[in-house]
């Protein structure tokens, strides 16, 4: 089983960024001000949740964010060009280093991805197309 040892410094970051990333992307891709805030709750709630329940100690510990991994100002191309690549990077990662991190990590990006869709007012049609994005990203 991985554990945050396993990883350098730049690996681990790849990783947080395509978990935050891919909330954040979510979050951009319908930009409607009142809903950010309930969006952004509702990623820094899930990755509470998942520094207790995750389902694995690697998940648990990615769960651990200090930042987002994008500043205030970062345009929404930049968050989805390195957030995509950031999510490839890690899947291959994981695929090469820990083949059974593989589903886990999936399944927390995925998670994450619903519950800043669902947030406020459920998925939009342009939040399901982020996803659709996310996922592809994901190789599932």
């Amino acid at each position: 089983m991985a554990t945050r040892q396993d990883f350098t410094d730049e690996e681990w970051a790849t990783l947080q960024r395509g978990l935050t990333g891919s909330g954040m992307l979510v979050s951009l891709s319908d930009r409607d001000f009142t809903d950010s805030f309930g969006e952004a709750g509702a990623l820094t709630k899930f990755l509470a949740g998942q520094q207790a329940a995750g389902t694995t100690e690697l998940i648990r510990a990615l769960a651990h964010i200090k930042g987002m991994g994008f500043g205030v100002t970062s345009s929404p191309d930049k968050v989805r060009d390195q957030t995509l690549d950031s999510v490839r990077a890690s899947i291959a990662m994981l695929t090469a280093r820990a083949p059974e991190e593989v589903e886990p990590y999936r399944a927390l990006v995925r998670g994450i991805t619903t519950a800043v869709a669902e947030a406020k007012s459920g998925t939009s049609s342009i939040e399901a197309q982020a996803q659709a994005l996310i996922e592809e990203a994901l190789g599932a």
